[in-house]
């Protein structure tokens, strides 16, 4: 959770910085993040491939496996949609790319921002930002509620990293490697579907 915070401060500092006009012209005037959205798929490559063993883990599960993935991207697609009766002011296809983010808020944002805008940028920023802590924070009674794959649905690509602690506490070390490979497929669901939801 304190890696989330982190990630909130930064977003702010630099809403602040831009509005003092604190920042050099350059930054405003060049659109980076196209640039950052490279490396940060590069060093999403580079995790996945130096981590052997999950990888190998990976390679001793049933084909059924695939079901929680596609009951999460499934469930948030339904929900978006859902979601977007009650914000009459936002497109279907704008909420559905912001649902589509999965918790992977910085890939999310730098998606967004490019084929829907800085303000929906921010949104899908947010909207993945407190998708991640809710999973953090509600995870017992996730699975209390709804049973153990309840947590790693809710933490979407998150469940491979940022709320693997809580997930494995809470769901059992029999879930890791599901956790891991649910986040996996997510993280690469993010930049097709992101996308192909914004040019709707």
């Amino acid at each position: 959770m304190k890696g989330s915070f982190i990630i909130v401060a930064f977003f702010i500092l630099g809403v602040q910085l831009a509005h003092w006009g604190l920042l050099p012209i350059e930054w405003v005037e060049n659109d980076f993040s196209v640039y950052i959205l490279y490396v940060l798929m590069f060093l999403v490559g580079v995790s996945l491939g130096y981590d052997t063993k999950s990888l190998k883990a990976l390679k001793t599960l049933d084909v059924k496996i695939f079901l929680v993935p596609i009951a999460t991207i499934i469930g948030s697609i339904l929900g978006s949609f859902l979601v977007s009766f009650l914000l009459s002011e936002r497109t279907l296809a704008e909420c559905l790319a912001v649902g589509c983010g999965f918790g992977y808020y910085s890939l999310t944002s730098i998606l967004v921002t490019e084929y829907l805008g800085a303000e929906m940028g921010t949104i899908a920023l947010l909207a993945n930002i407190f998708r991640e802590l809710l999973c953090l924070l509600f995870a017992p009674l996730l699975v209390y509620w709804f049973g153990k794959l309840a947590p790693i649905c809710a933490g979407g690509a998150t469940s491979e990293d940022t709320t693997l602690p809580i997930i494995t506490k809470f769901s059992g070390k029999e879930y890791v490697v599901i956790a891991i490979f649910h986040g996996f497929i997510l993280d690469l669901a993010v930049p097709i579907l992101v996308p192909f939801f914004s040019k709707l």
